[in-house]
């Protein structure tokens, strides 16, 4: 897996990947772990990179083109906690994040906001992984119960 980090290769490798499969990356900039998602879940599956940066998408699409142009891979400017699907837009199987501040704790509002819109985003039981687990963890989306 050229390009990666360890750290990286260490997430990619612990994803629950299968062949055909639609990924959602959450604050996915620079695209190298979306494109090795991409590779490896085929052409047949679509991976999603999300960022609120402007820079970092341009940047994604400038490293992704190939995976852009061959449609494996597209990418969108929003913030997570502000994510909706287009019109039209199929759900996706699984998510996933590294380092992204809503979704580690380190905006915990932000977060509250945004575990909602990716639990929309997903099909029914498709799972959230975030780094700081060993190297993911799981992330309970369903909605806390009502006391």
């Amino acid at each position: 897996m050229s390009g990666l980090s360890p750290r990286l290769a260490a997430v990619v490798d612990a994803l629950p990947l299968r062949t055909g499969m639609r990924v959602l990356e959450i604050g996915g900039a620079p695209g190298a772990a979306a494109r090795e998602v991409a590779r490896r879940i085929g052409p047949g599956g679509h991976v999603l990179v999300v960022d609120r940066s402007a820079r970092g998408i341009a940047l994604t699409s400038r490293n992704a083109a190939e995976e852009i142009r061959d449609g494996r891979l597209s990418v969108r400017r929003v913030a997570v906690e502000e994510l909706v699907l287009l019109p039209g837009e199929a759900p996706y199987d699984l998510a996933f994040a590294v380092r992204v501040g809503a979704l580690d704790g380190r905006h915990p509002t932000a977060g509250e906001r945004a575990l909602p819109r990716i639990a929309a985003a997903l099909v029914p039981g498709g799972r959230l992984l975030v780094d700081g687990g060993d190297p993911l963890r799981d992330v309970d989306l369903r909605p806390a119960p009502l006391v």
